[in-house]
């Protein structure tokens, strides 16, 4: 079964910066896409960035400039967030196990860490 195990997140102002952590084993994390999606309150679930075995990465257009993905040591993924402004305020999931590198359908994602809330405040 594969487990994904968040950490990182909290509370910071506007223009300020957090990065976020996602442990997995290291076959998923090397050899598999894996994404970040981030849910607000009364919202739909929406894709933030995505980075596939390859390297190769992508992002939601408010994120642009401002978000990176990246992996390291085989087994982490992150999310460095900077720049961060008041609507970015959400809980921020991990996700891996989709059969197209994507971040339009979060259905099609099979496997999700436990969520940790991003709050910035203005």
């Amino acid at each position: 079964q594969v487990q994904l195990v968040q950490s990182g997140g909290g509370s910071v102002q506007a223009g300020g910066s957090l990065r976020l952590s996602c442990a997995a084993s290291a076959v998923i994390v090397s050899s598999n896409c894996m994404a970040w999606f981030r849910q607000a309150p009364g919202k739909e679930r929406e894709g933030v960035a995505s980075i596939r075995g390859d390297g190769a990465t992508s992002y939601a257009d408010s994120v642009k400039g401002r978000f990176t993905i990246s992996k390291a040591n085989a087994e982490n993924l992150y999310l460095q967030m900077n720049s961060l402004k008041p609507e970015d305020t959400a809980m921020y999931y991990c996700a891996a196990g989709a059969r197209r590198c994507q971040l339009e359908d979060f259905h099609a994602w099979n496997y999700w860490g436990q969520g940790t809330q991003v709050t910035v405040s203005a």
